[in-house]
């Protein structure tokens, strides 16, 4: 029996292909709508970013996630993802 395959994703900070399980996802909805997505299970267009704040700080100033939504992204999400990052470093442990 084959193992089964873990799927890899590119974080948007720092360009490293990582399991999916171990990274952030942001979601662009249909009506446009940024937000994390926790679930990993929410429609729309996604990008992943590392649990490191480091990475969101590259991202944000490249202006990754611009570029993977193909819209603005509002300071309130980068907030949004900084709060986050910074609450599930303490007890993020899978």
């Amino acid at each position: 029996m084959q193992p089964k395959k873990i799927p890899i994703r590119r974080c948007s900070g720092c360009g490293e292909g990582k399991p999916k399980k171990k990274l952030v996802r942001v979601v662009r909805s249909a009506e446009g709508e940024i937000s994390l997505d926790l679930t990993g299970k929410k429609s729309g267009r996604g990008a992943y970013i590392c649990p490191n704040p480091e990475c969101l700080a590259k991202a944000r100033k490249a202006k990754r996630f611009e570029r993977s939504f193909q819209c603005q992204v509002p300071d309130e999400v980068y907030r949004q993802l900084e709060q986050q990052l910074s609450d599930g470093e303490d007890g993020n442990a899978e």
